[in-house]
């Protein structure tokens, strides 16, 4: 089953479980981030990824450059947190297809503001085998026009479904889930995002462009 499906299948099953009330806030709170414009203005193709040094699951540093290993591509995906279960599946998905990804030259990591000891139960939860960074205060996705702030109407709704963002990320600063494929130079060669958090980037298709 492909990552969309997946995706899909869940989002109906929340949605056919889910008070009407609950789904009528997300709706609204997705709505107002359209018309305040977030992402309008992130980073995209023909732009240049910033250079960057960031804490892994293991509290090493790890920078940009060393990330490439033996490739000349990087595929870069942003998430919100292990508490979205979104995030889970798209991750997953991506580790399914890592060695796809290396045959045609890209390396794979994944960015989040989620505090490194969050991240490692994440990484190993779902045997991820690509490398987990944390953007703490969602910093390096600010600087690209990629972060938000939670809605305040969708705080409360989140702890009633025992989701603490603030005590796993430290604020409540998000990225949009977004993926991009650079090169060495920092070159912006693909970008996906959607403020749809339930709207992931397929594998298939970063196969599809990396084949291209």
């Amino acid at each position: 089953m492909s990552l969309t499906q997946e995706l899909e299948n869940f989002k109906n099953d929340f949605l056919k479980s889910a008070p009407t009330e609950v789904v009528s806030e997300m709706s609204a709170a997705h709505e107002q981030l359209l018309k305040d414009g977030i992402g309008e203005n992130a980073l995209g193709v023909g732009g240049v990824f910033p250079n960057f040094t960031l804490t892994n699951a293991k509290e090493s540093k790890v920078n940009f450059e060393d990330l490439f290993g033996d490739n000349d591509k990087l595929i870069i995906s942003f998430y919100r947190g292990g508490w979205c279960p979104y995030c889970n599946l798209e991750l997953k998905a991506l580790q399914n297809h890592i060695e796809d990804f290396k045959k045609l030259g890209a390396s794979l990591v994944a960015i989040t503001p989620e505090k490194p000891d969050h991240s490692l139960s994440t990484v190993e939860k779902n045997e991820l085998s690509f490398e987990v960074l944390t953007d703490l205060n969602s910093e390096l996705a600010k600087e690209i026009k990629l972060s938000f702030e939670l809605p305040e109407n969708l705080k409360p709704l989140y702890q009633q479904f025992g989701i603490e963002v603030e005590k796993y990320n430290g604020d409540y600063s998000l990225p949009i889930p977004a993926t991009f494929i650079v090169n060495r130079s920092g070159d912006v060669l693909y970008r996906f995002l959607d403020l749809d958090y339930t709207v992931r980037l397929d594998p298939k298709e970063i196969l599809n462009f990396l084949g291209s």
